[in-house]
């Protein structure tokens, strides 16, 4: 499973105190949490006014820089902002990301064509697709488009678009439908889910986050925007992997068990 690391994010407000007062020491020590924990990627987020982004990202991936050599997920809604942060960071990360909506896909497959950058495609257009198939059809317009620059299936992260379970009428089903039917088309391809969107408004959100992952997984999701930190999340992925025959002989959750990544925390 490749987990990128949500936890520096502007929308956080104790991130968004930080990033005021430039606080670095707060910033690396969460970077350097998330590595331990076991992510892959760390996801950077300014969640500031566009005018002022760019500096931004710049000072937090200086910071997530200074204390992990894990690459960098650029995160904005701004393709503009995630081109001018790709020179920021050490090496080759995600950019996250691009959707069916606007100049997006005009602005960042020019910039990532003939890089190993990766990319988190949204299957959004005009608003949040409301039946698979339509999510489905925003899927193969970017993957069509995609071609045209030479940037291959494999380099995409696929986000079906996670909804809170509490406004949905079949609950995860669409999303579980739209992940089969992608990987069956295109089973190189990554498919990623941000775990904590189903919970919202609703009690135990832990409980509902690991749910989802499991039966996200059982469909084809290999990747989750998620906090790394969550020790029984965490264990449940391994678990799951195990589970589903993509560990052999439980050697990656032996690994993880014993790195202290899930289990009773070593004090």
């Amino acid at each position: 499973m490749i987990i990128i690391g949500e936890k520096i994010n502007g929308s956080i407000p104790a991130v968004a105190e930080a990033i005021a007062k430039r606080d670095a020491d707060f910033i690396r020590a969460r970077a350097k949490a998330q590595d331990e924990a076991g992510a892959t990627y760390i996801d950077v987020c300014a969640s500031v006014p566009e005018n002022e982004e760019v500096e931004v990202l710049h000072w937090l991936i200086e910071q997530v820089q200074s204390v992990t050599e894990l690459p960098i997920c650029v995160d904005s809604p701004s393709p503009h902002s995630c081109v001018a942060a790709m020179k920021f960071c050490n090496k080759p990360g995600i950019i996250n990301s691009v959707s069916g909506e606007g100049e997006k896909m005009d602005i960042i497959f020019p910039a990532i064509a003939d890089t190993k950058w990766q990319c988190i495609a949204l299957l959004c257009a005009k608003g949040i697709p409301t039946s698979a198939q339509d999510r489905l059809d925003v899927f193969h317009n970017i993957i069509s488009k995609a071609e045209k620059y030479g940037i291959t299936p494999e380099r995409f992260y696929v986000d079906p678009l996670v909804e809170m379970l509490c406004t949905s009428e079949d609950g995860i089903k669409m999303v579980t439908d739209v992940v089969r039917s992608i990987k069956e088309e295109y089973p190189q391809i990554h498919i990623v889910g941000a775990a904590s969107n189903v919970s919202f408004n609703l009690p135990a959100r832990k409980l509902l986050n690991q749910t989802f992952t499991v039966l996200a997984m059982n469909a084809g999701m290999d990747a989750a925007v998620l906090d790394p930190m969550n020790r029984d999340l965490m264990g449940m992925i391994y678990a799951t992997e195990a589970m589903l025959g993509m560990d052999d002989y439980c050697m990656e959750y032996i690994s993880a068990y014993r790195k202290g990544i899930f289990g009773t925390a070593k004090k």
